[in-house]
Parts: C-alpha cells; structure tokens; sequence
C-alpha cells in the first residue's frame, strides 16, 4: 500500500462564497424573492451590488422591476465582452453579496465571471427563468442550476384552473406563441401567462416529411 507524503498539504480556499439560484415561470416571485434576499443582507450590514441585463426595458434601465411593483436600482449590463467583464469591476474588494436578475438573457462568458466573484468570497444569488416560453430549458440556467450551492424553484398559480404552474405561456394575437417565434420577448401580463402542464400550449410546426395522420 502506497501511502501520500506526510508533507502533502492542500490549503483550502480562504472564506469561499456561494451561489444561489432563484428560478420558476414568469410570475413566479423570482425578482421579488432576489430582493428579498438583497435587503436581508442590507439589514446585516453587508455591501450588495445588484445587476441587471439591459434588455428588459419594463423599468428604468437604472431599475430591477419586479411584477408586483417593487424596484430596486441596479447595474445595467449588455452581452459584450466588455459588458459581462464591467461585473468584475464594480464587485470591487468592499461588495460582500452581489445579486444578478433575468440571468436567461446573459451568454455563458458570464460563468466564469460568477466563478471568480465566488472564489473571491462573495455571496451570488441569481434569479432566472429556467424555462422559455417553449418549455425548453433556457440558456445558461441548467448549468447554474448545476453549479449552485442552493437552489430555489418557484412556482406561479396557473392562469386557467389555478393549480401550480411552472411554463410560462406566449400570447400572441390571443393565441399561444408558435413554436419558431423568436426566443427573446421581454414582456408582462399582455405577452405571457402562467400554464400548468395540463394548460400550457405550443404551437409546433410539423417537421418535413413526417406525417401525423393515423
């Protein structure tokens, strides 16, 4: 039996942070449970810094908006290089808890960047939808679901019969979204709806050469 050097050390990583992950459907509370979150670690005297991706315009771009009306101001950030780098910039040595909302819309060089505020200790807490308007896992999230130290998954109440939903349902001309739309639109009551799995709809466009008859 081969024994390992007595003189074997691996140091363990000073004060590690943590991620956490906040995903569900649209109105699922995602923003307001971020928030939450954020404001707890105010109340602790910790330093937050809060992002937001630029696409969503519901608010003011120096604002997070949750559907309930809360806002929070917030860090702006575009899917550039210099826009994802711009992170590390401003979780400067004195932030302690950084908070990253509609985490679906940014590209995966991002990962690296939660990486490394995690490796400096800092505490992440990141909310996203985890399904698009498909029902098809949404960008980066399942691999941040993978990485998380915790995750929470959200629930809305279906808008048709009221049970848990967790699809977010497109609206379209009052009809749901065909299944080519384009992926991103970012919007509220008038564009999406919470489904059940009984209630959510997609239209999907028959694949050539496939027939469906009986």
């Amino acid at each position: 039996m081969t024994h390992a050097p007595e003189n074997l050390y691996i140091p363990a990583k000073k004060n590690p942070g943590r991620l956490e992950v906040i995903c569900g459907s649209m109105f699922s509370g995602k923003t307001e449970e971020l928030m939450r979150r954020l404001r707890r670690a105010e109340f602790a005297k910790q330093t937050v810094l809060t992002i937001k991706h630029l696409v969503d315009s519901r608010a003011h771009h120096q604002c997070i908006l949750s559907h309930d009306g809360q806002e929070r101001s917030a860090h702006p950030v575009d899917n550039t290089p210099q826009g994802i780098r711009k992170i590390l910039t401003l979780a400067s040595h004195s932030i302690d808890v950084v908070g990253i909302d509609e985490l679906q819309f940014f590209p995966k060089e991002i990962i690296p960047i939660i990486s490394t505020l995690i490796e400096q200790g800092k505490r992440v807490i990141v909310a996203g939808l985890d399904l698009d308007f498909r029902g098809e896992p949404f960008g980066i999230i399942p691999t941040i679901m993978a990485l998380a130290d915790s995750v929470t998954k959200l629930n809305a109440i279906c808008s048709n019969c009221g049970k848990h939903s967790h699809f977010s349902q497109r609206i379209v001309n009052g009809e749901p979204a065909r299944y080519d739309d384009p992926l991103m639109l970012v919007g509220a009551a008038e564009t999406y709806e919470p489904r059940c799995r009984s209630c959510f709809v997609i239209n999907k466009v028959p694949e050539k050469g496939v027939s469906h008859a009986a």
